[in-house]
């Protein structure tokens, strides 16, 4: 792990995740960039996304840890409003680790997702798993893709 220009503190995160990873949770940074970070996390047990490995890409900024890390468009209130530099690069993975145990349709990225959650969890659930399965070992789960199932089954 050789980059001087990183800070200390984001030099002992990865040092800490490749040492002890968390159960379920691969996290390596890039030869390129040790800012960003190849993530696989896989789906929980007994959760809609169990079997799945879902892949991430993490960012670093330059004003990490005073903002928060980038994820690309996960909806999760400590990326956004609820961040602290006291949280790490582990917390927020095991964030979004939890965040496919028990998904949240109030904090949703999909208005129509989330209703269809609302309205029919078992239905809902069916369908992520379809979706997950559908695109192979290495997947994720893409909201475009769960609206389109979701029209097959409205009708609409």
């Amino acid at each position: 792990m050789a980059n001087s220009n990183l800070p200390r503190r984001i030099i002992k995160e990865t040092q800490r995740l490749l040492s002890e990873p968390a159960p379920g949770i691969s996290a390596s940074p890039s030869e390129e960039n040790m800012r960003y970070f190849n993530v696989m996390i896989l789906g929980p047990s007994q959760s809609p996304y169990e079997g799945g490995v879902f892949k991430l890409e993490l960012f670093l900024p330059e004003e990490y840890p005073m903002a928060p890390p980038k994820l690309g468009r996960i909806c999760l209130d400590i990326l956004k409003d609820k961040w602290s530099p006291a949280l790490q690069i582990r917390t927020v993975l095991l964030s979004i680790q939890a965040l496919l145990s028990a998904p949240n349709p109030d904090d949703p990225l999909s208005e129509n997702i989330a209703k269809h959650w609302k309205t029919n969890e078992t239905e809902a659930v069916e369908t992520g798993i379809f979706l997950w399965q559908k695109s192979g070992p290495d997947c994720m789960l893409v909201a475009n893709e769960y609206e389109m199932l979701l029209k097959t089954y409205d009708g609409s």
